[in-house]
């Protein structure tokens, strides 16, 4: 039903930024959520942030809050995370994901998931 592709992926140094883009392409409907999860070798997958279509709420990991922002083009199905003030503990696969319904801090509630995007970030 939903194929979603990432890009937006590099190497940075520490202290920089990166925008990284998500599209939704298939037959959505206005009630669902997007938001990205990350994985780095030999770490379990975490919440970073998703972003409800319809209300446009946001909700955003402890450890990202006040660096990271998520935001969303509604005619384009695109979601974006602009990623500031980035940190090597940042260095991860970031997978953009998608779910019926409100957002949730659990992997197992999303439904569609991208191809993910390397992250790295240099000291």
């Amino acid at each position: 039903q939903v194929q979603l592709v990432e890009s937006g992926g590099g190497l940075v140094q520490a202290g920089g930024s990166l925008r990284l883009s998500c599209a939704a392409s298939g037959r959505t409907f206005t009630s669902y959520t997007m938001g990205w999860f990350r994985q780095a070798p030999g770490k379990e997958r975490e919440f970073v942030t998703a972003i409800s279509w319809s209300g446009g709420s946001a909700y955003y990991a402890d450890s990202v809050k006040g660096r990271f922002t998520i935001s969303k083009d509604n005619a384009k199905k695109t979601v974006y995370l602009q990623m500031n003030s980035l940190k090597p503990e940042d260095t991860a696969s970031y997978y953009c994901t998608l779910r019926w319904g409100d957002p949730s801090y659990s992997d197992h509630h999303y439904n569609y998931w991208g191809q993910g995007t390397q992250v790295t970030v240099s000291s």
